[in-house]
């Protein structure tokens, strides 16, 4: 949206930086209890974060939607359990409209760079809108927003169409054409059936098979959605129903052999029904302890794969000579379009390269050994920053959403602190953040993440470490994370007082 000049939002309390669920769940709850001073300064033209962002074909959530969405703004007009992306997008426009976040959005307001100031004590943001300035920053920014493209020699050679599956090209069509997916995680397993339904060939190159169970989705009837409207507690009825059926999934996790076992059993299971070929059965069996990568929903892509015009290559793609793939398994393609699915940038964040604290030292340098902070959400060195869905909050069975709305009750309460005591700075120390981190790296050594046989996007390939992910009940979480304890921060400091 268009800035007004002089834009009254230059010089605020907060600071919010990214538009996406964490953002705006913030946003949403500031201004319920009153708040203005806050501005939202997003890089992209919309609200949304990588709902906005991901509309490839068959894009939809893997989280039932009762569950995805905000605890405090509830959908009643969810139109299946498993809502595509549009919704969910839609869902969050909706969301920023209706609780008059419009004003306090800045759009095309890229961080380019954040830096503490140590005279007066407040954080100055940069952008291509100009300069922002807040007493506190909160880096709302995700770990699912920076696209990873594969390093393959050649790739920026390939002669035809190139895209990631989260930047996707709705210009170029794609009937009829000789098609490469690169990837077989959350987004391939949905844009694989859609190709395969309008794509000459298409050839799937799979480096590993991933465990894939049942998706089980269902649209919602009019009936239901009929009633959700007339009494919201069935839908809180249903959300508490559906998070703790995921939270007892984490047993499974945590290579409880009972839990584990049934795990197993529900995607092989699937695999043996839905797949009779036993060679090729054996290609997307996989390799590794069920629960070391994310585990996978679908009714479809099996049998996509076994279509005629489909090719599963169980062999990562190699190199690109022009218009040709070769796989490591020495096959060569030749294609008109690759559809490189291959994740984004989590480990190793380029917002932290441009978040800059104490002496000028930057958020990666800190992170260097990989990302942490005190209860998920703080880090040392870095006064008055807290971090929304970044270290620590990652799940692979239950609602990411849930982890954010823990935390923004931290956030709240710290300022509400902040606001009883002269605004003083929040900073916790090396060791009480070094401490949470040692924690956590000791729950996620006796989970599958790290004991699974795999690589993951939830590791750190510099250490090994499980940087990403919360390695326990999502309930515990909450318990753990929400509450905000002022003895745990340094807060010697006061603010310098306005001018």
């Amino acid at each position: 949206m268009p800035t007004s000049t002089p834009d009254a939002l230059r010089d605020v309390s907060v600071i919010i930086v990214g538009a996406g669920f964490s953002g705006l769940g913030l946003g949403i709850q500031l201004r319920r209890r009153g708040e203005s001073s806050f501005v939202i300064l997003e890089r992209a033209d919309d609200v949304g974060g990588s709902w906005r962002d991901n509309t490839y074909p068959g894009v939809a959530c893997d989280v039932p939607s009762p569950l995805y969405s905000y605890s405090f703004r509830t959908n009643p007009d969810w139109s299946r359990m498993f809502s595509p992306g549009q919704e969910i997008w839609d869902y969050l426009r909706a969301a920023a409209r209706e609780e008059g976040l419009g004003p306090h959005l800045r759009f095309g307001a890229e961080m380019l760079e954040a830096r503490w100031n140590e005279n007066d004590h407040r954080w100055t943001v940069r952008t291509p809108q100009g300069e922002f300035y807040g007493d506190v920053l909160v880096a709302a920014t995700g770990h699912l927003t920076d696209i990873k493209l594969p390093e393959v020699p050649g790739l920026e050679t390939f002669t035809g169409e190139l895209f990631h599956s989260a930047r996707w090209n709705h210009d170029f069509p794609l009937a009829g054409k000789r098609i490469g997916v690169v990837g077989t995680g959350a987004s391939a397993i949905q844009i694989v059936p859609q190709l395969a339904e309008i794509a000459d060939q298409l050839v799937v190159f799979q480096r590993s098979a991933p465990y894939i169970q049942p998706r089980r989705d269902r649209v919602f009837s009019e009936a239901e959605k009929n009633l959700f409207r007339r009494d919201q507690r069935t839908v809180e009825e249903m959300r508490e129903m559906l998070f703790w059926y995921n939270d007892s999934r984490f047993a499974a996790r945590r290579l409880i052999d009972d839990y584990l076992a049934e795990a197993s059993w529900q995607a092989l299971s699937h695999l043996d029904k839905q797949v009779s070929d036993p060679e090729l059965r054996a290609k997307l069996t996989p390799d590794y302890t069920i629960g070391c990568k994310r585990i996978l929903l679908s009714d479809d892509y099996y049998p996509a794969i076994q279509r005629p015009n489909v090719h599963l290559e169980a062999a990562a793609l190699e190199r690109v000579e022009g218009s040709t793939a070769f796989s490591a398994a020495g096959e060569a393609f030749e294609l008109d379009v690759l559809v490189v699915a291959t994740g984004f940038e989590t480990y190793d964040l380029p917002s932290s390269y441009r978040i800059f604290g104490r002496g000028g030292n930057a958020l990666a340098d800190h992170w260097s050994n990989g990302m942490q902070a005190y209860k998920s959400i703080a880090t040392a060195g870095f006064p008055n920053l807290f971090l929304l869905n970044g270290p620590g909050t990652s799940l692979g069975h239950n609602s990411v959403i849930y982890m954010i709305e823990a935390q923004i009750d931290h956030l709240l309460a710290a300022l509400d602190w902040r606001s009883a005591h002269d605004g003083r700075v929040l900073e916790v120390s090396s060791d009480i953040e070094n401490a949470f981190a040692k924690r956590l790296d000791e729950g996620a050594a006796e989970t599958v993440i790290i004991r699974g046989g795999c690589s993951s996007w939830y590791l750190d390939p510099r250490n090994g470490r499980a940087t990403l992910s919360w390695p326990d009940f999502a309930h515990r979480f909450r318990d753990e994370c929400a509450p905000f304890d002022p003895a745990a921060y340094d807060h010697g400091e006061q603010s310098a007082a306005r001018a």
